[in-house]
Formats: structure tokens, sequence, C-alpha cells
């Protein structure tokens, strides 16, 4: 690590501006106080729930906030070739700010398919950012751009820099995001998010290529996360948020091995790692406050279970911890009351209560020899323009030949790599994907295959929760005719409609009877997931299929969510296939496991044989690309 930062983040203080009905202004904190160093070479994590202000951060580092955002106090110092004379980026113009982004300061979104613009080819899009930034002429800047595209790992430059996004996979998408971003040769790397909801595999590599790049080009990288194991796998130091504050920094080892903090150490205790199989997961009350809504003393005392009464007149001190190491070169500091006393160790801790559950001798569920395959062009025009101009169809098999079953009480995962064909079994399971082979069987009769003619109100047994419940629920619906949809279109009897009924329904997925009247937009993520799973509980199935329920949420609403779907299996005795990347809620939740790979089953077996003892090479695989916390 160098000894002076490339940037320096002095008492970062945001609000936003909002004018009322009369025209009066009144100020609305964001952030306080924001305080870090970034060095050279050095990767800084950002951690903290959803609405914290991490990415808040990110963007007023860059100066990159709508207009009604004011910076209330603050210096970002840039480092510059006389390190007596830093650059302060609050201070500078506008125009002095669009040279330094890309150049000095670059970013890499969530979601490259909405960050890359899609009307324009790769190549280009990377071209503009060296032409603007570098100022080479077109024969360099195109030979810099195939050598951008060749350092992220995309297998033939050419032909990626002449596609648009669309034609490139989500992983591929995200690799031209960071041929984008290094385009401009920056010395800091802002990464928000570079690998939420991507599959194991991918995300080592994604974090792989950054590592190696950052190496390379001694970097600073800023990396914005909710996920615990990426931070104890690849960040040297640590900054967990709450509520537009820093609570607790330091050396990761620090940090992660003797957590001060309550809120970091309640983030710790609801990873289902630290749980034994079915056990209860710790569940952090409440949510993150929104903006205007914070409390003036202690911003996390309303959720934690240690607060003591000067926490809610007080705002607490920062205090400097003692280090685990040798020589502290980075202060363990904690912004909180209590920090250091003991008594609050055993804070956080998971339950003990372990849910019985008994599975059914016959199986519930059975999908057997199992082959779906899509529609694709052998001439020159695309699958479907080929019907009309003459080419001949080919079949293109996505899952060749899968067996499963699954009995009810139990749970079944199905993993694998994106695009491995895990989706498509479940929407072949629900009737929503024709079969080019096979038949899945349910309660003992058919429901799909080659003149199969499904008995009458099947589809009541079978249910689905998605994995982004916002895309969903119908956005103009309230939740009571969300809820009463399915048993309407089902035809089941008008006592489950009723607002009775469904007021029942909520309770059971830990929601209050005032949602009825409400709109998806009104709840958190965590809540539209519990009114997700309630309107698929409404016609009371006997299989839920879950794909990657929990893939986009926070730690602390995942655990909410775990723990209610292991809730309601030991109630009803539903069995679950729950699709996931995430091998942590595998082992906490699976009791057996199959590994799929390129539309086949590869290995399946008992959660605890498939992790303690894998058998193919792929497995293996994908097991040592899980990060974890040592």
């Amino acid at each position: 690590m160098s000894t002076q930062p490339l940037l320096q983040v002095r008492d970062l203080s945001l609000a936003f501006a909002r004018q009322d009905a009369q025209g009066n202004t009144t100020l609305t904190d964001a952030l306080s106080n924001i305080q870090f160093d970034l060095h050279a070479g050095e990767t800084l994590a950002l951690l903290g729930e959803s609405g914290c202000g991490k990415s808040l951060t990110s963007l007023a580092m860059m100066r990159l906030l709508p207009p009604n955002a004011r910076y209330q106090s603050g210096r970002l110092l840039l480092k510059t070739e006389d390190p007596r004379r830093p650059e302060d980026l609050l201070r500078v113009s506008e125009a002095r700010m669009r040279q330094i982004r890309g150049h000095r300061m670059a970013m890499i979104f969530q979601e490259p398919a909405t960050s890359l613009n899609p009307v324009m080819r790769i190549g280009e899009q990377i071209a503009e950012v060296i032409r603007l930034h570098r100022g080479l002429d077109q024969q360099s800047t195109q030979r810099e751009v195939r050598i951008l595209l060749d350092q992220v790992g995309l297998p033939d430059p050419d032909k990626a820099a002449a596609a648009y996004p669309f034609e490139l996979s989500g992983g591929m998408k995200q690799r031209a995001m960071i041929a984008m971003a290094l385009a401009g040769d920056p010395q800091i790397l802002l990464a928000d998010e570079p690998t939420t909801a991507l599959d194991v595999t991918l995300q080592a590599q994604i974090l792989d290529l950054i590592q190696s790049l950052q190496q390379q080009r001694q970097m600073g990288v800023l990396l914005i996360t909710h996920d615990l194991a990426v931070v104890a796998s690849r960040a040297e130091r640590v900054a967990v948020m709450y509520a537009g504050q820093i609570v607790e920094s330091g050396a990761v080892s620090d940090v992660l091995h003797n957590p001060a903090h309550p809120y970091t150490r309640a983030l710790l205790a609801a990873l289902p790692e630290r749980a034994g199989h079915g056990e209860s997961l710790l569940q952090l009350p409440g949510r993150v406050p929104s903006l205007g809504h914070w409390p003036m003393t202690c911003r996390f005392a309303p959720r934690c279970a240690d607060q003591e009464p000067h926490c809610l007149m007080e705002s607490p001190p920062q205090v400097v911890m003692p280090s685990e190491q040798t020589i502290s070169v980075v202060p363990h500091q904690v912004l909180c009351w209590r920090a250091g006393d003991e008594a609050m160790r055993a804070y956080g801790d998971s339950g003990s209560v372990n849910r019985r559950r008994t599975f059914a001798e016959s199986a519930v569920l059975e999908v057997r020899d199992l082959q779906v395959g899509y529609e694709s062009s052998h001439g020159n025009w695309p699958w479907p323009l080929s019907h009309w101009f003459g080419d001949k169809a080919i079949q293109k098999p996505v899952v060749d030949g899968v067996s499963l079953q699954l009995k009810a009480g139990e749970t079944l995962a199905l993993v694998g790599e994106s695009g491995c064909g895990k989706t498509t079994i479940a929407r072949a399971i629900l009737g929503l994907q024709p079969l080019s082979g096979g038949e899945i069987v349910l309660d003992g009769a058919p429901i799909a295959g080659q003149g199969v003619r499904p008995q009458a109100g099947w589809r009541r047994n079978v249910q689905m929760v998605f994995q982004d419940p916002f895309a969903s629920l119908d956005p103009r619906q309230r939740i009571r005719t969300i809820l009463a949809e399915g048993p309407r279109a089902l035809g089941l009897a008008p006592a489950t409609t009723t607002d009775a009924a469904l007021c029942a329904l909520l309770e059971r997925v830990g929601l209050a009877a005032d949602a009825l009247d409400r709109y998806p937009h009104e709840f958190s993520g965590g809540q539209r997931q519990r009114i997700a799973i309630a309107r698929a509980l409404a016609v009371n199935p006997a299989v839920l299929i879950c794909d990657e329920p929990t893939s986009a949420l926070d730690v602390s609403v995942q655990a909410q969510i775990l723990n209610l779907l292991l809730d309601l299996q030991a109630e009803t005795g539903m069995a679950y296939l729950f699709i996931t990347h995430n091998f942590g809620v595998v082992r906490y939740l699976a009791d057996r496991v199959a590994v799929m790979q390129a539309g086949r089953i590869v290995e399946s077996g008992s959660t605890r044989d498939i992790f303690e003892q894998p058998q193919q090479t792929y497995t293996k695989a994908l097991l040592a690309s899980v990060p974890v916390i040592r």
C-alpha cells in the first residue's frame, strides 16, 4: 500500500433540497461525515444493506448527483503530481470534473444492460472514451479497443467490438463495461455491485479480472457490495455503512473477525453459513430508515437489541478498538456507545430452533427424461424470420434428458451456471415451456409430455416465486387483487378470497392486514418477496418452485425469507424446488442437490455428500469458486 492516498474523503456530508407546496425549501440529510482514504493497489469495500448510502457515496465522489443535491461539508482530495497540493474535487469546475471522470476516476455500474448504450456497438462506446480522454488517432484507438477487450477476457475482441449490447451474455456485457471503464486509464475504479446476481463461476471470473487489472495498473478500487464473503476474499479494508454513516471501519481481518458494532455483528449472524442446517437465522428487525426519518441520536438504536437509554438521547462517539494486526496501520474504528462491551458478544447468535419435517415415501413431483429445445435458423435468417423466408429451422437442445424426483416436505436445490437450463426446467414444470421429449408427473398423474392431457386444476398444486418480485407483481393492482387473482382464476371457493382469508394469508408471511390496500411500490424488497410468496400460497400448492428468490436481497432480508420458507414448509409439508447460485443458501436450506451443466444433471445427491465429497470436476470447480469468510 502506498503512503500517499490516491483519494482522501474528508467529512463528506450531503443533503437533498425539497420544496413544499408553499415554496419553502427544506434539506434532508443523505450522507453524514463520510471519511476514508483510498490507496494505489488497494481494495476498500463499502458494505451495508440497500438504502445505507453506499452507491450515493460513489456518485457523490464522481459528482454525478441530481440538481437538488447539496454538499453540506467535506473535501474530496485527489492526488496530483505535487503530493503537497491535492486537487479538491468539490471545488473544481464542471469542465475539469468531466476531464477527471473516466480518466482519473471511472465507475463500473451494477447493471451493464442499462449502463451500455443499446444502439451503439461495443467498440464505438469504448472508442468514445479513448478519444475523449487520451486523444489517440482512429487507428490507434481501434487497436486500443481490441487490446482492452482482449484484456478483459472476451474470446474474440473484433467480434465483440462489432456487437451491440443485446448480442452479449450478462457476463460478456459486464466485461465490456469493465473495458469501457478502463479505456481512460483511470487511477481509481469505483465498482458498484459488479457481480450481484451472477453465478459463482462468473462472479469469480469478474472479481479475478478486476483484481488482476488492479495489480497491473496499481489502481485503487472502491468495491460496493452487500456480500460479506466477497468482502472477506477480495478487500484489504472495509467500511460498514448504515443510514448514511460509516459505523465501523478497519482492516477486513479486524472488522469481520472481531466486529464491534451491533449492526456489523447482526449482518454476520444473518449469514446462512453461520447456522446449522434448518436452524433459525438471526432476523434483524425493522429496516433501514428512509431519508428524512433518521434518529437524531444513534441511527441504529431502533433496531438494536443492545440499546441503552443514552443510545436514544445522544449521538455515539467514535471509538478506536484494539487490532489483531501486529503492526496496526489501519485503525479499527466504531461509532457506538457500547463498543468493546463484552456483554454484547452473544448478540446476533443464530437461533437453535430446528424445524421438524417429515418426507413422504413417494414423489410428489417427477421429471422423467425431460428434453426441451428452442428453434434456431439454419440459413441466413434468424428464427422466426426463417419461417417466412424459407430457411429450415433446427432444434437446439437446452435441457437434455433431465430426471428429478421431489418428495413432499423436501427441498431439492438445482444449481449450475447461468444458461445451463435451470429456469427452463421450472418453466416446463409450470407448463410455460413446450417439451421436446420426456414427461412430468405430479402426484402420480402426467401433466406434460407427448400426448398428455393433464387433469383439470393441476396448476393449483405447482406455484412459483420469481427472482424479482417488483417485476412479477402488477404495479397497477392493490395487494388485495394480486392475492385473490390465483384462487379466482382457478375457480376455488369464494371463501378463499374474502378479506379474512387474505388477511390470514398475509399474517402467515409476516405482513400486517393494512397491506391489502397498498400497491407493490409501497413495500421494501423483502416485503414484496413476502407478498410474492403469499400469492403462491393462496392456492395451497403441493410444490413451490423458487427461482433465485434471494439473489438480489440483502443478507438481513435474505434471512427473513429463508426463515419464512422453512416455517411454511414445516407447517404445510410443501416440497421446494429451489433454483439458486448461492451455495451458502443451498447448504443451509436444501436436503438434496442436483448440479446442472449444459442442460444435463452431472451430479446429484444429499447436500452433505455434494459439499463434502463432490465427485464431478465441474461440481468441484463450482464449489472452489464460492467466496467464503475464513
